[in-house]
């Protein structure tokens, strides 16, 4: 486990032997290394070297503006297959472009799930990585990010809107 620092507050993020296998923003260390301890049942370990330093630094490169696609394996065995699936569609919306949740709910041959493709990606242990944040309202407005188990929906909608200005795109937040 490592932490990266952004404009917002550090990215926690955790790999196991076959990959990441978490990332994630606006939540303390305690509860990161919480999360993922009731996640694998077991202890978690700061650490260093090989796919870790490689996910940092592939990061930072990101925060920089300095990289488009991230080249990390992700492990997500421990995810539900719905979940994996819609992921993978996730993974593969370029930088710089958005998908609707009924689009990729489309992409997985699935469509009239865009309710279920919004869990799954509420649900995502690898935001960033997996740009859930290109992932949109149908209506073309920003929708939630993250399952705002720390900070604020409010904070959750900033950041995914920080994220998307990053890549060169203004979407709008729904209006209440």
């Amino acid at each position: 486990m490592a932490a990266v620092a952004a404009p917002w507050g550090p990215i926690h993020v955790a790999v196991s032997d076959r990959g990441v296998v978490a990332l994630d923003t606006l939540t303390p260390r305690e509860a990161f290394v919480a999360a993922l301890e009731g996640r694998f049942r077991g202890d978690v370990k700061a650490g260093s070297g090989g796919l870790l330093d490689e996910a940092s630094r592939q990061l930072e490169e990101y925060l920089r503006g300095q990289r488009r696609t991230f080249s990390l394996p992700i492990d997500l065995a421990d995810r539900p297959a719905w979940d994996r699936t819609v992921l993978a569609a996730v993974a593969g919306i370029p930088w710089g472009e958005v998908m609707s949740y009924g689009m990729v709910a489309r992409t997985i041959d699935r469509p009239g799930a865009a309710r279920a493709v919004g869990g799954a990606v509420g649900r995502s242990p690898i935001g960033i990585v997996v740009p859930c944040h290109r992932v949109i309202a149908g209506d073309g407005t920003l929708g939630g990010y993250g399952g705002e188990w720390y900070g604020s929906r409010e904070q959750g909608l900033e950041l995914k809107q920080e994220l998307l200005a990053m890549e060169g795109l203004d979407i709008p937040r729904r209006r209440s």
